[in-house]
């Protein structure tokens, strides 16, 4: 599977190796070209996954903020619920397209 901004791929890994939470698909950290990613300040928690680390997508100079998301140190017992350890793993929102 793909993760893409307009025609560039920004994340690219087999559909086995990706988790899917709450209709999400989350990407293995291997799985991202990092050159796409830059940290953003912005500060979430999920009551049961955790905190996140959000990051501004960047492809053709056109910033979009916050689209990607992870979990770097989730609360332990979400591995229960999710099925496996995701920490670490990329998730996106708007603008970035996940497909086969």
């Amino acid at each position: 599977m793909k993760a893409v901004v307009g025609d560039t791929v920004i994340a690219e890994a087999p559909q086995e190796d990706l988790i899917q939470i709450e209709g999400n698909w989350y990407f293995p950290p291997s799985s991202v070209k990092p050159e796409f990613f830059s940290e953003s300040d912005t500060q979430y928690h999920c009551p049961w996954k955790g905190d996140t680390q959000y990051y501004t997508v960047t492809v053709d100079g056109q910033e979009l903020p916050d689209r990607a998301w992870t979990y770097p140190t989730p609360i332990p017992s979400s591995f229960d619920r999710v099925g496996k350890d995701y920490s670490g793993y990329y998730a996106f929102w708007k603008d970035v397209r996940v497909v086969d």
